[in-house]
């Protein structure tokens, strides 16, 4: 799979651009500001049907205007596929595969597998738990389309409860049984997610300490370990036992919604004990390993999108890396970077396939292609 074509209209920075792409490497050169990561975020929005660092749809629309429009021209199983998506401002979202207008947005996930690397992903250790939920989220939901089904009903359904629980009438009898039925559902919805979840993260964890080995020449010992109140017991009983605290706090303290990945290093939080460069390995093995997983299940190779990468690694890690994904395992991969000279360099000691472009206000100019 690979994106041949991609046109921006509107698209944040972008008034117009029209981008034909090289199927194995696609760099992107420019000074900060230029619309570098626009472009890579213009392929994930196209992927997921939002947007990797504004999930506000009409804040992703160019100053000025009322809406934008993305077109992305893709190879997939030897076939041509014409994804289109535009967001007009107080009007919403519409997605088409081939002309067809999806019924439901959700449809889409998973067709386009996709993999981000960003300075961005900080939030995944810096942050607290809801950033590793939304990531597990983000992977789980792209292989399978139940996952995320379960998920947006489990959490209308948690509004509901916690909307009841700061209701003055809920001692009621008739209330008492409303909150019956609805943690009912919550109790059937959160198994299957439970058991989805542990089981990514049982297989993912190898596959990321095998990266992180390579990545850091085995400098450290590393484990992701999936945290939730549903280990041993189920989610009916825990809410039966925490009612009348829910009804003090008035809030749900306790479900899949409180979920955790815990990310260590040594043995220790990697947020407590890691350095800016020990969490930017940390976090480059986990989307590797990410790629690797999402390979293996749906059986096509993800786009990769790299974005500053060599922020705060090392000369040699960024080639390292670079030499790795490079390989005929990895698909298509988008990169950027602020400096050409050293992007030349890599490129050239790898000696891969790839397509250079240098951005400037918006602009998008082809350099070279080999």
């Amino acid at each position: 799979m690979h994106l041949k074509q991609l046109i921006l209209l509107n698209f944040k920075s972008y008034q117009q651009a029209d981008v034909k792409l090289h199927p194995k490497i696609n760099c992107f050169v420019g000074n900060n500001g230029q619309g570098k990561t626009n472009l890579l975020d213009a392929v994930f929005y196209l992927s997921m049907s939002k947007s990797y660092f504004n999930s506000i749809d009409y804040m992703n629309i160019r100053h000025g205007e009322e809406y934008f429009v993305l077109q992305g021209i893709y190879e997939l199983k030897e076939k041509e596929e014409n994804i289109y998506c535009a967001v007009k401002r107080n009007e919403g979202k519409t997605l088409k595969r081939n002309g067809n207008q999806y019924d439901k947005l959700s449809d889409h996930i998973g067709l386009l597998p996709i993999v981000v690397v960003s300075p961005a992903d900080t939030s995944l250790i810096l942050e607290g738990s809801e950033e590793r939920r939304r990531y597990m989220n983000s992977v789980i939901s792209q292989y399978n389309r139940p996952y995320l089904d379960n998920i947006m009903r489990y959490n209308k359904l948690l509004l509901n409860r916690n909307r009841l629980l700061k209701t003055k009438y809920n001692q009621t009898v008739a209330y008492s049984d409303l909150f019956a039925v609805i943690d009912e559902q919550l109790n059937e919805l959160s198994k299957p997610v439970y058991d989805w979840r542990l089981e990514f993260s049982n297989k993912l964890s190898p596959i990321f300490e095998d990266y992180y080995r390579i990545v850091s020449n085995d400098a450290e010992r590393v484990e992701l370990l999936y945290q939730s109140d549903l280990e041993g017991t189920n989610l009916l009983d825990l809410l039966q036992e925490n009612f009348e605290r829910d009804k003090m706090l008035q809030y749900t303290g306790k479900g899949i919604h409180k979920d955790d990945f815990i990310l260590n290093l040594n043995g220790h939080p990697i947020k407590r004990e890691g350095s800016q460069g020990q969490q930017k390995t940390y976090l480059i093995a986990l989307k590797l390993a990410q790629f690797d997983f999402m390979r293996q299940i749906s059986g096509q190779k993800p786009i990769l999108l790299l974005d500053d990468i060599f922020d705060k690694l090392d000369r040699t890690r960024v080639e390292q890396f670079i030499r790795l994904v490079a390989q005929d395992e990895f698909g298509q991969i988008f990169i950027t970077d602020t400096n050409k000279a050293r992007l030349d360099d890599i490129l050239e000691r790898i000696g891969s396939g790839h397509s250079l472009f240098q951005v400037e206000n918006g602009e998008v100019t082809l350099q070279r292609t080999k």
